[in-house]
């Protein structure tokens, strides 16, 4: 399991990742997480310029960010995604976020199979504010089937395997993941408030068997018909237990 480290001047704690994000944040004693959506995906750039413009009017430190959701024209090669998380991660060491090598952000990045954007944008981001809550508040960060730290692409569970069988696979292994990090946040898919999977492929022959029996009925289950954001991967997940989620007309 990840470690878990304080990020005081954000309000959360986060799941030690790699160099784009984090594996998943929660809300610190006194704090609560909010989510929004833009009603359009934003570039990227001015995305993060509306970002900084919400937390400012609501009083809050650019490092409540915790957590990004984005979206991309297409699944990249392994050596484009590095290049594109150079950018971004610059972003959030100017806002003070990434530090000493650790990158406290969540993040889930995927590209829809219809009507994509023409470039990297935003569609959704969650921030801390003060607050009380009865359960945890936190996002897990998006994750396929891939192990982080193996082989790429040798590693990929069931790589190539589209079959029901494979398919199955892939699902039981991220669904894995999810648990881990909800667990390493001292979190339980019962204070799930939404669950989202991305795949074009199949997921009703998964449901009874691999995924339902995990994350039980409570919040639902939101099916984005998209890839995950690598060449080779076919089926993410991310999930989240948040007090309060709006929407941004754009």
């Amino acid at each position: 399991m990840s470690e878990l480290i304080r990020f005081a001047d954000g309000g959360y704690a986060f799941l030690r990742g790699g160099f784009p994000y984090s594996q998943g944040v929660a809300a610190l004693q006194g704090f609560a997480i909010e989510r929004v959506r833009f009603s359009q995906p934003l570039p990227v750039v001015q995305g993060f310029a509306a970002i900084g413009a919400h937390l400012s009017t609501l009083g809050r430190p650019l490092t409540a960010l915790c957590a990004a959701e984005l979206r991309s024209p297409a699944p990249l090669s392994m050596s484009d995604f590095r290049a594109f998380n150079e950018g971004y991660v610059e972003v959030l060491k100017r806002w003070t976020l990434f530090r000493d090598g650790l990158n406290p952000v969540a993040r889930s990045n995927v590209a829809p199979q219809f009507a994509p954007p023409s470039e990297p944008c935003f569609y959704a981001f969650c921030y801390t504010i003060p607050g009380k809550n009865a359960v945890t508040n936190f996002v897990v960060a998006g994750s396929g089937e891939w192990p982080e730290g193996g082989k790429f692409p040798e590693d990929i569970v069931a790589r190539g395997d589209l079959s029901p069988a494979g398919l199955k696979e892939k699902a039981r292994f991220v669904l894995e993941r999810m648990e881990d990090r909800l667990a390493g946040l001292g979190a339980s898919w019962r204070e799930a408030t939404a669950a989202q999977v991305y795949t074009v492929h199949n997921i009703h022959p998964l449901l009874s068997g691999v995924v339902l029996p995990r994350t039980g009925n409570g919040p639902g289950l939101t099916w984005h018909y998209c890839r995950p954001p690598i060449e080779e991967l076919e089926f993410e997940m991310d999930v989240r237990g948040v007090a309060v989620e709006r929407i941004f007309s754009v």
